[in-house]
């Protein structure tokens, strides 16, 4: 394949992962048969088309790094991820559709172009070694170009800081002063933020147990909501969602959490009482004004749908 070629298969596959799971019958979250008040399935759509020139410029650069034509410290992760934000607001009303989603993929579409072949396949083992050199390769402008996403998304839950809080003014300046790399502000969040960890962490939970699981669950069936599905749940039985834990509190999160491991026992989605609790998992979760959206589950469900898609996977 052609640099251009390969970089846009790179977009394809990530703006595949990103409707994917967007269309799948996740509990709590929007589909196609449910939404919030501003917030519905159409607008995840548009933010996904929205979003592919980033995603292709990301895989670019990690071809040109590849290459040894630029330094990965110069690809510009933070501006990929603003651009991306910028893009998916002009495209639709919908509000904060994908900040968390796109903070994940970025780095792996800039590791997928630093690992793929001249045909365009990607080793997966290969991809989370590059997105580790990626994102401890990131910059003080990185992390000011993220504040400017996060201050553009305006997401729920995001909650206060009392180191570098993002609502400060002062703190952008003080990135720029002190060069605090946007990997270091992820360390200082990743105590109370599941995406923050995924970068400090080589992303553990996407590549650990989002991926394998994916990949499992499409072996034994080619059912792919239930894929999604079984996968979403046992993501949040083992780590209560951190947007969920930020707009209530630690003990909300951990009970949901419970809830999603009991419903995995009954079965899910191929026993007849798996669906009944199911179905009342997700009502209960809708009937709390959005504060109970396990958001933060469903964007690492994305980046493990994005390696599947680049190993190979087709619906």
């Amino acid at each position: 394949m052609h640099v251009d070629e390969r970089a846009r298969h790179i977009s394809k596959c990530l703006e595949m992962a990103i409707l994917l799971e967007a269309s799948a019958n996740k509990p709590g979250n929007v589909n196609r048969t449910n939404g919030f008040e501003s917030t519905r399935y159409e607008h995840f759509l548009a933010s996904a088309v929205a979003m592919t020139s980033s995603f292709e410029l990301a895989g670019r650069r990690g071809i040109a790094v590849s290459r040894r034509k630029i330094n990965v410290g110069a690809v510009g992760v933070g501006r990929i991820i603003k651009d991306s934000v910028v893009n998916a607001n002009a495209w639709q009303r919908g509000g904060n559709t994908s900040l968390g989603t796109v903070i994940l993929l970025s780095p792996i579409a800039v590791a997928a172009g630093m690992a793929s072949t001249e045909e365009g396949s990607f080793d997966i083992p290969l991809v989370r070694e590059k997105v580790k050199a990626v994102v401890e390769s990131t910059t003080p402008e990185d992390a000011v170009n993220l504040y400017e996403a996060i201050r553009i998304a305006k997401p729920g839950g995001l909650g206060t800081s009392s180191q570098l809080d993002v609502n400060d003014p002062n703190s952008t300046d003080r990135i720029l002063k002190e060069r605090i790399s946007l990997y270091q502000i992820f360390k200082i969040a990743s105590e109370y933020d599941s995406i923050s960890s995924e970068w400090v962490n080589n992303y553990h939970i996407t590549f650990d147990t989002a991926y394998p699981s994916l990949v499992q669950q499409l072996k034994k069936s080619d059912k792919l909501d239930v894929a999604i599905v079984h996968t979403f749940l046992k993501v949040l039985a083992e780590n209560p969602d951190t947007l969920i834990a930020r707009k209530t509190c630690t003990e909300k999160a951990r009970g949901i959490s419970s809830e999603a491991e009991e419903i995995l026992k009954l079965g899910g989605l191929e026993t007849v009482k798996g669906r009944e609790s199911l179905s009342k998992f997700d009502l209960s979760l809708r009937s709390s004004s959005n504060l109970l959206n396990p958001g933060t589950t469903a964007d690492i469900i994305a980046a493990g749908l994005a390696l599947c898609v680049l190993a190979g996977y087709r619906p």
